[in-house]
């Protein structure tokens, strides 16, 4: 919940400053106004040339630069999927696996076979009683049902590591989606009850049965949801922060034996834990009591066939597919096996796969020059908080001050690679080799409870194509993925490498003190460090925020109502776009030269920086995939990323020449930082 995450962006190559430039050209539409829609000037020309590809749901920049990274990583896996002896034990490892979830022959042969002991037990349970020996197995081979269950730091004692239990175990995006009457909502839950048919019938319950089982199904999951928080909801911490005894978890939720649950899970011994949503677990025990036998079993057998999906025979990664990525997102074929199985890979042993991907793409001085930009955007922050936020008083600016300088940041790739040697992989062996790699990340994780917490690790592998702000270890990250062309190459200017990575500094640092972020101090601790005035004066700001994003419409439809941005779910994330695109600036402007050189193809170096801004959001995106993520992303889809955060900034349309009144450059701004 508290991690968050850039949306992934990206382009390709390291390219002379000359086909850059070009790249930028190629990539606008001059035909447009940059004072009415910016994001259609800087990008018209890049999505006018890249229809969106059958096998995604969007594409774009960030897009390009992740298939180039996988394009690393596929020649290195294939490189060390030969069964040569004389591979290291890391290499072995990483081959074999991706060699076993490349064998699709293999695969499609086994069929539902390896999933058939989970089934069988499911079958066998006689009473309600029996419900916790099976939710710890399925648990801890990482089948999600009823509820979430790991370690989490302690909001209010970011030292300490405990046990946590969160709502979980319902099949569609969100709460809301269980419960909308718009016609496009109604046709989701539709789809979604033939999908849970069809992958019943797959496992061989009969199609009578599984079309009976599927709508109890949806109704069980729906009493679940009624109990749920919205994603809105959750954005706020002490809405998912309640410690409890274990005794206390067991009284409000009684269905089974949670500390034999908590042992049977390899839980070290803990007697408090979080219980993120109260009011769903209480609910979660009365619906499981009110249940049906018959109808906990279909749950559980939906549950681990979905789950298990992409692990089993063909007929059953296609029907997930079909449902999760042609109805929900538009997309309309699967990616090729290659690219899921690197993903696959990346997921269960990404810090062995990423010592391959630094060697090749991330190497020389790469790191220091990341480090020196990052001290110029510290100094630009500094700067800001002492001089341009007036509506702050002076305790405050203190305390921001304090915090802002404990900001760990972490760079590339971790100081100490991830140890998989206990992890058994065998050679043919995919679903497997998955399942054993999830039993040991949940294990890894469930044995820092108790312990220090580690500030060194990282919570992304270094082939990914983001970066992120963690607000109880309130460190920033950039993996080595993101620190390449076009957020940051040493060949092209200063205005388009701070358009773009040191945008995304910026950003991860204003999460810091976002509406989230500025809930913790620099310590990590949930804590309240701000006076009463200036915590209304920064709500009155966020307020302008919500409001603005909220009037953005991204779909328009006439059958079910448009479709709007959430200007309170997306908040944080345009908080930290506004606050990072101006900070960036101010460093620009403070510590380089650059707004004061020559133009180049007509472009200043204040359009070159706006455009190597909006230019790493050009991207196209089905209309399903634009719905869900309007609904459900704390991030505001790329047109309203750029056009949200410009219109806020005078020297945008100073740069542009922008008259007063134009669609970006409105009469009433916004700002926070």
């Amino acid at each position: 919940m508290m991690k968050k995450l850039l949306m992934p962006l990206l382009c390709v190559g390291a390219i002379s400053a000359h086909a850059q430039n070009s790249s930028i050209i190629d990539s606008m539409d001059k035909t447009a106004d940059p004072c009415v829609n910016f994001y259609q000037y800087a990008c018209g020309g890049w999505i006018k040339n890249n229809p969106l590809p059958a096998d995604r749901a969007r594409y774009g920049t960030f897009d390009q630069l992740q298939e180039r990274n996988r394009e690393i990583l596929k020649a290195a896996l294939e490189k060390v999927s030969a069964d040569d002896r004389k591979r290291s034990a890391e290499d072995k490892k990483i081959g074999d696996f991706y060699a076993a979830c490349m064998d699709e022959e293999a695969i499609n042969k086994a069929g539902m076979k390896p999933v058939q002991g989970w089934l069988l037990r499911i079958d066998a349970l006689k009473d309600n009683t029996d419900l916790g020996a099976l939710v710890s197995e399925l648990t801890l081979h990482g089948v999600g049902v009823f509820f979430d269950y790991g370690s989490t730091q302690d909001f209010k004692d970011a030292s300490k590591v405990i046990a946590g239990v969160d709502q979980g175990g319902m099949g569609l995006p969100s709460k809301e989606d269980y419960f909308k009457t718009d016609e496009h909502s109604k046709m989701i839950r539709e789809k979604y009850v033939s999908h849970i048919s069809k992958m019943l019938a797959l496992s061989g319950v009969e199609k009578s049965k599984s079309e009976t089982q599927a709508k109890a199904i949806l109704a069980f999951e729906t009493a679940l949801a009624e109990k749920a928080l919205t994603p809105v909801e959750r954005r706020e911490p002490k809405n998912v922060y309640h410690l409890k005894t274990v005794s206390e978890l067991q009284s409000l939720s009684p269905f089974m034996n949670w500390q034999r649950f908590m042992d049977q899970m390899g839980t070290p011994a803990t007697k408090e834990i979080n219980v993120a949503v109260v009011d769903f677990m209480k609910n979660l025990n009365s619906q499981i009591s009110n249940s049906s036998l018959d109808e906990l079993k279909a749950y559980l057998r939906f549950r681990t066939l979905s789950e298990a999906s992409d692990l089993l025979s063909k007929e059953f990664e296609e029907e997930n597919f079909d449902f999760y990525g042609r109805t929900l997102q538009g997309q309309k074929k699967m990616r090729p096996r290659w690219w899921r199985c690197i993903a696959k890979t990346d997921t269960l042993l990404g810090e062995n796969l990423g010592k391959a991907f630094v060697s090749a793409a991330f190497s020389g001085d790469s790191k220091e020059r990341t480090i020196n930009l990052i001290a110029n955007l510290r100094k630009a922050y500094e700067k800001d908080f002492e001089k341009d936020v007036p509506w702050m008083g002076s305790e405050t600016k203190k305390q921001a001050g304090i915090k802002l300088a404990a900001i760990a940041e972490k760079i590339g790739y971790p100081e100490k690679w991830r140890d998989y040697s206990k992890l058994v992989i065998k050679r043919g062996d995919f679903f497997g080799n998955s399942v054993r790699g999830e039993t040991f990340e949940i294990q890894r994780q469930l044995a820092k409870i108790g312990k220090p917490v580690d500030k060194k690790e990282w919570g992304m592998t270094p082939p990914t194509v983001n970066a992120y702000y963690d607000p109880q270890m309130n460190n920033i990250n950039f993996p080595a993925g993101i620190l390449q062309p076009p957020f940051y190459d040493k060949n092209r200017d200063d205005p388009l490498n701070y358009g773009g990575i040191g945008m995304v500094i910026g950003h991860e640092i204003t999460h810091g003190f976002d509406d989230q972020g500025r809930q913790f101090d620099k310590d990590g601790n949930m804590r309240d460090w701000w006076t009463a005035k200036d915590s209304k004066e920064f709500d009155a700001r966020a307020q302008c925020l919500v409001d603005e994003y909220g009037s953005f419409v991204v779909i328009q439809d006439k059958k079910s109502g448009d479709v709007k941005l959430n200007g309170k779910l997306t908040l944080g994330e345009n908080t930290a776009d506004n606050g990072g695109i101006r900070i960036s600036w101010n460093a620009l402007r403070d510590h380089t030269n650059a707004l004061k050189g020559k133009e180049i193809d007509g472009l200043s170096p204040a359009k070159r920086f706006f455009l190597g801004y909006g230019q790493i959001w050009c991207g196209v995106q089905s209309e399903d995939s634009m719905r869900l993520q309007a609904n459900t992303n704390p991030h505001s889809l790329p047109e309203f990323r750029v056009n949200g955060a410009v219109r806020n900034m005078p020297e945008f349309a100073e740069a542009f020449s922008c008259k007063a009144g134009q669609p970006m450059a409105p009469a009433n701004r916004c700002r926070v930082w």
